[in-house]
């Protein structure tokens, strides 16, 4: 398989639609119907399923839009780390999350920036996935919150492990409790949980708002849409008119360093150390 050929196929996946997918990529629409079945010949499978109305993956094509994300990402990283490397000025990219661990960051960037010959650290703040920057190159390295992002294929080291809590509007009967359950939060038929998007971009299935990032939630959560479970650290950004109440049997969220297992770069290492002393 050739690289264009995974990127056209990865378009193709992600639209259902060859037409959105033609000018995603920038190119006509024959040529690339004609790129999707030269691939599905050569694999000898098929991958997409069409007909006059839509395009469906098969389960052929599923595993091979997973194993094409992978790949595509990392020729993108091998291409950004190699132009990297030819700078002068070593520099780190820092991944996380918009709004998540923001005084644990600021520790970690000022007890870095003492240490001696501290590289220069550029911030990749995302509204989601902090973690997909590390795959594909964007990121040397990214604070990430256990179980909610995902750290199979990363070396990582554990920083902090801490409660959850519900954020609600202080109007809210639940505001003025001094603790909740879960299932007293997901009951709620008021307040119905926030949805984020997965991977893929899509919502799952529920009543709760769409949101993709913080300041949307909150004022989402103030104006009494909705709710949501988050980790214990997030009560030093609550606006005005939100109440955290923390929640008793919500699972521990563990922040963690986290960086690909590839790396050899010393400035990297520092920086870990650094995270781990703290």
């Amino acid at each position: 398989m050739e690289t264009r050929e995974l990127q056209c196929f990865v378009a193709v996946a992600e639209e259902l639609h060859f037409g959105r997918a033609a000018e995603r990529l920038g190119i006509a629409q024959p040529p690339l119907s004609r790129t999707i079945a030269r691939l599905e010949r050569r694999l000898g499978v098929a991958l997409l399923e069409r007909t006059s109305r839509k395009v469906s993956l098969t389960e052929a094509g599923s595993v091979l839009l997973a194993e094409g994300r992978v790949i595509l990402g990392a020729v993108a990283a091998a291409e950004r780390h190699t132009q990297r490397a030819a700078t002068s000025r070593p520099t780190l990219v820092l991944a996380a999350k918009a709004g998540a661990g923001g005084e644990l960051l600021a520790k970690l960037l000022d007890a870095y920036a003492a240490e001696p010959d501290a590289a220069a650290v550029d911030l990749l703040l995302c509204e989601s996935q902090p973690h997909q920057p590390l795959h594909d190159g964007r990121a040397d390295v990214a604070l990430l919150h256990q179980p909610f992002d995902p750290t199979a294929g990363l070396d990582t080291e554990v920083l902090i492990a801490e409660g959850q809590i519900a954020i609600l509007p202080t109007s809210h009967p639940l505001a003025v409790r001094p603790h909740v359950r879960l299932a007293e939060v997901t009951a709620l038929p008021d307040l119905p949980l926030a949805r984020w998007p997965g991977p893929d971009g899509t919502y799952p299935e529920g009543p709760g708002a769409e949101v993709h990032n913080q300041t949307q939630l909150f004022q989402l959560i103030a104006l009494g849409r909705t709710t949501v479970v988050m980790p214990e650290s997030t009560r030093a950004n609550l606006l005005e008119g939100l109440a955290a109440v923390p929640v008793l049997d919500a699972p521990t969220v563990t922040t963690v360093i986290a960086w690909p297992p590839h790396s050899r770069s010393q400035a990297l290492a520092a920086l870990v150390r650094v995270a781990t002393r703290l």
